[in-house]
């Protein structure tokens, strides 16, 4: 067998792991939630941002589904309060409210809304995301844009959600939909300047000023035209970066939750959806919206959670 003949051999068997993957994961969501295990009520309060399409609008789907009731939340008016009818109209306790998480005053104004109609929340799922790239391109031209949506944006939204956040034996739950892209030691989107990976590494020193000026530095390269010698990621370089950011910043918020008492816990974790058919990969993807919310849906029920700072794809933990 020569190396062509191998590669392919070799890929044939990942695909064939992945479908299985995917039958297992099929056959786990079909099973019901127990009595037992369920901790949630409709007194439960999720908010999902980014929710009027894909895999935001599925996760609010399946979550309302369990009985929740679910914030659906849009940058535009108009279509998240069409996507949160078509809920409405099956039976689901599912409400509208606009969110932009670049926005300061869109941000203030929806968390004293959830404050005074809800009194808080239990669960905050971060979808909203940007991208310009779609399959191998790889423009920076949005860069900024990507970063301040993608990172900052949701770091904001996170900010802000968690005074919101209700005591419960269960603790509350954060899930950010992120990117296998962005993983520290990727065979393709890895960085490449190893005293910078060995800082991000680092969980005990790692810290939201050391990411912040990861980004900072890698945007100023943009500007200066000097970001393809800067050890980034080679390949959806702006995108893979805002994940590894918000990948680094939810370890550092597990370990700031850590010491929280019971009865008023955080867990926080991340994961990755797959290459999912929405917009914003151009429909290019393997994986449903269904599916790709899984593990949303799983890591936001878990009972007895003590998960947390973890890195998940198709229910599994994997490495940042």
């Amino acid at each position: 067998m020569d190396q062509t003949e191998k590669q392919l051999d070799k890929k044939e068997r990942a695909k064939e792991r992945r479908e299985k993957r995917r039958q297992e994961i099929s056959l786990l969501r079909s099973i019901p939630y127990s009595g037992n295990q369920k901790w949630w009520s409709a007194e439960t309060v999720a908010v999902v941002t980014g929710a009027n399409r894909g895999i935001g609008f599925q996760i609010t789907h399946q979550l309302a589904s369990q009985g929740i009731t679910v914030i659906l939340t849009s940058r535009e008016v108009a279509v998240g309060e069409e996507s949160a009818k078509v809920l409405q109209e099956g039976g689901l306790d599912v409400a509208f409210h606009q969110l932009d998480i670049v926005d300061d005053e869109s941000i203030n104004l929806f968390c004293a809304w959830v404050k005074e109609k809800y009194g808080g929340i239990d669960i905050l799922i971060n979808n909203a995301g940007y991208s310009l790239n779609i399959g191998s391109e790889n423009s920076v031209e949005a860069a900024e844009k990507v970063i301040n949506t993608n990172y900052y944006g949701t770091k904001k939204m996170i900010k802000a959600a968690i005074p919101l956040m209700r005591p419960s034996a269960q603790g509350a739950r954060i899930v950010t939909v992120s990117s296998r892209l962005g993983r520290l030691n990727g065979k393709r989107n890895r960085i490449y300047d190893d005293d910078l990976r060995k800082q991000l590494e680092d969980v005990d020193n790692l810290s939201e000023e050391l990411i912040d000026a990861t980004m900072t530095k890698f945007l100023e390269q943009v500007k200066d035209g000097t970001w393809t010698s800067g050890g980034w990621p080679q390949s959806n370089t702006d995108y893979s970066l805002s994940k590894l950011a918000i990948n680094a910043f939810t370890r550092v918020l597990a370990k700031e939750f850590s010491s929280r008492p019971e009865g008023e816990k955080i867990f926080i974790n991340c994961y990755c959806p797959g290459m999912v058919k929405t917009a914003m990969t151009g429909w290019a993807g393997q994986v449903t919206p269904e599916e790709g919310a899984d593990t949303a849906i799983w890591l936001s029920l878990l009972p007895d959670q003590a998960i947390s700072g973890k890195f998940f794809a198709e229910r599994r933990e994997i490495h940042f």
